[in-house]
């Protein structure tokens, strides 16, 4: 696991009004950059761990747990990977980024789904299932990419802006669409 518990003394590059919740879940490498505004959550089971050299640009929100009654996994981002401005990660069911991916501004990952199987039921009411969300190393994530929860891109991968990921994209290749 790399990265050390939250320290303000180490070397980390924080824009103003960041805020970071539940600290001490929070593990997160040398020269680590937090654009303006960013907002982490690290309340979950496993924390949120940013490794050496993670940019996260600005506006980015990460929750590792939508509900506090039921914890989630936590997010995990490799080193030297970055994550453009305005984006999502929603760490409930897991998230894992490899080492050196790249992404576009307003990428997106929701790791939990809505059980809607009884039309008696409320939605809200039916619970959810979490598969989790893989991006292996040394992917190219283009702007506005969604992944839905179980979606996992192989190593080497090129996402292209504005698709919806919900399934297996296997390594080395190039995925475009909805669903990509």
């Amino acid at each position: 696991v790399c990265g050390i518990a939250f320290r303000p003394s180490k070397l980390l590059f924080i824009e103003s009004g960041v805020v970071l919740k539940n600290r001490r879940l929070l593990k997160l490498g040398k020269g680590v950059t937090l654009g303006k505004n960013v907002m982490i959550n690290g309340l979950s089971k496993k924390g949120v761990v940013l490794c050496d050299g993670v940019n996260l640009g600005p506006y980015t929100i990460i929750e590792a747990t939508g509900v506090v009654t039921n914890l989630g996994e936590g997010v995990h981002v490799g080193k030297s990977s970055g994550i453009g401005g305005f984006s999502y990660i929603g760490g409930a069911g897991g998230v894992t980024i490899g080492e050196n991916v790249i992404m576009g501004q307003y990428v997106s990952f929701h790791s939990e789904n809505h059980i809607s199987d009884d039309v008696a039921v409320p939605i809200k009411l039916q619970g959810v299932t979490r598969k989790g969300i893989v991006i292996e190393d040394d992917c190219w994530i283009g702007a506005k990419v969604t992944f839905l929860d179980g979606a996992h891109v192989g190593r080497g991968c090129v996402v292209a802006a504005g698709s919806v990921v919900r399934g297996t994209i296997e390594k080395h290749s190039i995925a475009a669409g909805v669903p990509a």
